[in-house]
């Protein structure tokens, strides 16, 4: 299992607010952070330095979440392809979800409805599911 001190996250969000809300509460508990504002500089990021687990906004501007889902699922990449994504949205529609949920998404959370606390316990949870699996 990678030790928790190692594990590297890029925050896809947009709201730079929410951002520093999530980033903090993580790297405060030993992840180490990256953050894009955008999709295509996520994407960017992503591919120079694979993380260990994307958090996705599905509303951000050049490239969206779902267009940043669609790329890292179809990507030659096998590490990519492979990456745990939670998304974090206020977006929660039926049809965004099972959007999500057919581009293999790991988990969908809307940001009004969680807490930090809440967000990182699922990031252990799915990170724990992608150790467990390997």
């Amino acid at each position: 299992m990678v030790k928790q001190s190692q594990t590297k996250i890029i925050v896809m969000e947009d709201d730079i607010a929410m951002a520093e809300i999530v980033a903090h509460k993580l790297q405060t508990n030993g992840y180490l952070v990256r953050h894009a504002t955008d999709g295509a500089i996520g994407w960017k990021i992503l591919n120079e330095d694979v993380p260990d687990l994307v958090v996705l906004d599905l509303m951000m501007p050049e490239k969206d979440g779902f267009e940043v889902l669609e790329n890292i699922r179809s990507s030659q990449d096998k590490k990519i392809a492979a990456l745990p994504i939670i998304v974090l949205s206020n977006l929660w529609s039926n049809e965004d979800i099972l959007k999500t949920e057919n581009l293999k998404a790991d988990a969908y959370m809307v940001k009004a409805y969680f807490t930090p606390d809440e967000i990182l316990a699922k990031i252990k949870e799915v990170l724990s599911k992608k150790a467990a699996n390997n």
